[in-house]
C-alpha cells in the first residue's frame, strides 16, 4: 500500500516547516524527481542527470518534438556536408561557442567528447561500429568518415536520450568512460555552482552570460535557440511528497517534476499551481535482472517469472486509477509507437497471476531458493510505489526476498556494480525509460546483449544483437517493423528485463510559470509572467 494519503498532505499544510524562502523573479526553484548523485551524463543513464546535463551541456545537434517529427537539427554546428557515396561527412561548428571557462570550444574537444559518449550510448556504439575515423580538419571542423553510408549521424549525436552527447573540454572528455568525471566544465545555457551543492538536498545553477544560443529556429525540445530568463536555477530534494506539495501551494517552490498521484487532485484544484502532462512520450517502465549471478543468469528461472508481472497492479499504484495516465499492456517498445507490438511472443498474463503455476515454474526451471536482493527507492515516491508491488509480487511468487531499502542515488551508483550480490552487488532494480529511448532499437540500452558492454545487468544474447544490427540495415518501416515484431518475440524468451507498462508522467508548477517547453524538463526559454 502507498503511504502518502490526502491527510497527511492536509496535515503537512499545517504542520510541515517551510523548506525555503520565497521565489523571486530571478531565481527558479525546483524539485526534481530525485538527488542528483551523480553528475557526469555519459556515467549514468539517471535521468535527473541527463536533465542537469542539458543544463550544464550543449549537443552538437537537437532533437525538435514529436510535432516535428524528433527531427536533428543543428545546434552546435553550424551545418554539415554530405559527400556524393554518402560516407563522409563534414560538420562545421558556429561562431560564439565557449565552455565556461572562457574557452573556445574546438574541433578537438567534440571529437574527445563523441569518443567517450559513444563508449556508453546505445545509438553512439552504433554510429562508431560505422565509422573508421573522426578528424578534426580545423578548429572548427569535424570529419566523420564512414565504412558506409549511416544517414542517422545526426540523429545518434542529437537524439535527447539518458546517455546525451555533451560537448566537454577535450582534457575532460578524456576521463575513462566507465569513471564520473571530476570537473564539470560546461558548454551550456547554465554553469553548474560546484561549491552549492549539497548531497541529497541541493544543487544551483547561473546563467552562463557568453552562452551564445542558436540565432535560428523556433525552440522545439532540445532543438533550436535556448535562451535563459532565470538568473539562477536551484534544485532542492524533497523526498517527502506531502512536503512537496505544500511548498509549491505556498509558492516556496516554483516547479515539481513528478507530483505522486495521489495529491495531484488537490494541486489540480489549486488556483495558482497547475498539473500538465509536458512530455507526451511517456515513459517506460521495467524491473531489470542481474544476468551475470544467479538466480537470474538462468534464462529459464527469467522466463518463469514472466507469468508474476501483473502490468495493471504496477501501474495503479504508480499512477492511481486514473486510466488516462496509464496504458496496458505494454511489450518492449511504447505502445503507439510504429513498432510496437504489446502482445508479440507475450507470456504475460492478462489478469491475475498464478502464484501457485509460477512458483512450480520456477521450481521446474531450477530456482533452489536463492536470496534475491531488489534495490528499492524509497525517496523516489513514483519508483518507490513500483518496489512495494515489486516486493509483494516476488514473495508471493515464492522468491526469496532481500528488500535492500536505500535512496536513488545509491541505487545509481550500486547498480554499475559487477560484483556478485553477496559482495555489494545486486539482483534487480526498478526503473523507467522514455517511450522516446525505447521506440527504436537505436537508443534502447536495455535491450542491448552485449554482455559485459551493456547497460546495468550485462545481458549476452548475440541474436538480439544481429537482429539490431539488421534493424538498421532494413530499407524501410515495414522492414524494421517486421524485426521489432521477432526482436520482441526473441526478448520475451531471453527476458533481458520485465517491462511493468507505460506512464504518462504529468508535472506541476505555478501558474505565474510561463512558456514551459514540451518533452522533459528544460530550463532555458521558460520566464516568470
Amino acid at each position: 500500500m502507498r503511504r502518502r494519503t490526502f491527510l497527511a498532505a492536509a496535515t503537512a499544510q499545517l504542520a510541515m516547516p517551510a523548506i525555503a524562502g520565497a521565489a523571486s523573479a530571478s531565481v527558479l526553484k525546483f524539485i526534481p524527481q530525485s538527488d542528483l548523485a551523480v553528475i557526469d551524463p555519459i556515467w549514468t543513464t539517471a535521468y535527473v542527470t541527463r536533465n542537469h546535463g542539458f543544463m550544464v551541456w550543449d549537443t552538437l545537434y537537437g532533437q525538435s518534438g514529436p510535432e516535428s517529427g524528433f527531427k536533428a537539427e543543428p545546434q552546435m554546428v553550424d551545418g554539415h556536408v554530405v559527400s556524393a557515396d554518402g560516407k563522409t561527412w563534414t560538420l562545421t561548428l558556429r561562431d560564439g561557442l565557449l565552455f565556461h571557462t572562457g574557452e573556445k570550444v574546438l574541433a578537438k574537444d567534440c571529437i574527445a567528447s563523441i569518443q567517450r559518449w559513444s563508449a556508453r550510448d546505445a545509438f553512439g556504439q552504433a554510429l562508431m561500429q560505422r565509422t573508421d575515423a573522426v578528424t578534426a580538419q580545423d578548429d572548427n571542423t569535424i570529419v566523420f568518415r564512414l565504412k558506409r553510408p549511416f544517414p542517422l549521424l545526426p540523429q545518434a549525436l542529437g537524439h535527447a536520450a539518458a546517455n546525451m552527447c555533451a560537448i566537454m573540454p577535450e582534457r575532460v572528455a578524456q576521463t575513462d568512460p566507465f569513471k564520473q568525471i571530476t570537473e564539470v566544465v560546461g558548454s551550456g545555457p547554465y554553469q553548474f555552482l560546484a561549491k552549492e551543492r549539497v548531497p541529497g538536498s541541493m544543487a544551483a545553477y547561473a546563467k552562463f552570460d557568453k552562452y551564445q544560443p542558436r540565432p535560428s529556429g523556433e525552440p522545439d525540445w532540445t532543438a533550436g535557440p535556448k535562451v535563459v530568463h532565470f538568473d539562477r536555477v536551484e534544485w532542492h530534494t524533497v523526498p517527502d511528497a506531502a512536503t512537496a506539495a505544500n511548498a509549491l501551494q505556498s509558492g516556496e517552490m516554483d516547479w515539481w517534476e513528478y507530483p505522486t498521484s495521489d495529491l495531484m487532485p488537490m494541486l489540480k484544484q489549486h488556483k495558482d499551481c497547475i498539473v500538465a502532462i509536458k512530455d507526451p512520450t511517456g515513459e517506460c517502465m521495467l524491473l531489470r535482472p542481474n544476468h551475470l549471478f544467479p538466480p537470474f543468469d538462468n534464462p529459464a528461472i527469467r522466463r518463469a517469472l514472466l507469468g508474476a508481472i501483473n502490468q495493471k497492479d504496477f501501474m495503479t499504484a504508480m499512477m492511481g486509477t486514473d486510466p488516462s495516465l496509464w496504458k496496458t499492456p505494454c511489450g518492449f517498445f511504447p505502445p503507439g509507437t510504429p513498432l510496437a507490438s504489446s502482445t508479440a511472443g507475450s507470456p504475460l498474463p492478462s489478469g491475475d497471476p498464478d502464484y501457485a503455476k509460477v512458483k512450480a515454474a520456477l521450481a521446474a526451471a531450477g530456482y533452489k531458493n536463492e536470496k534475491v536482493s531488489l534495490m528499492a527507492s524509497t525517496d523516489f515516491p513514483t519508483l518507490n510505489a513500483l518496489d512495494e508491488v515489486a516486493a509483494d509480487m516476488l514473495k508471493r511468487a515464492g522468491i526469496n526476498l532481500d528488500y535492500q531499502a536505500t535512496d536513488w542515488g545509491s541505487v545509481v551508483q550500486r547498480r554499475s556494480l559487477q560484483k556478485s550480490p553477496a559482495e555489494g552487488g545486486w539482483n534487480m532494480f526498478i526503473t523507467g525509460f522514455s517511450g522516446l529511448d525505447f521506440s527504436t532499437p537505436a537508443a534502447d540500452l536495455p535491450l542491448r546483449g552485449n554482455g559485459k558492454g551493456a547497460w546495468f545487468g550485462w545481458p549476452t544474447d548475440p541474436k538480439m544483437e544481429d537482429l539490431r544490427n539488421a534493424w538498421f540495415e532494413a530499407p524501410d518501416l515495414d522492414a524494421q517493423k517486421k524485426i521489432a515484431v521477432e526482436m520482441q518475440a526473441h526478448a520475451f524468451e531471453t527476458v533481458p528485463y520485465y517491462p511493468l507498462g507505460f506512464a504518462y508522467q504529468p508535472t506541476a508548477f505555478r501558474k505565474d510559470i510561463t512558456n514551459m517547453q514540451d518533452g522533459f524538463v528544460m530550463f532555458w526559454n521558460v520566464r516568470r509572467a
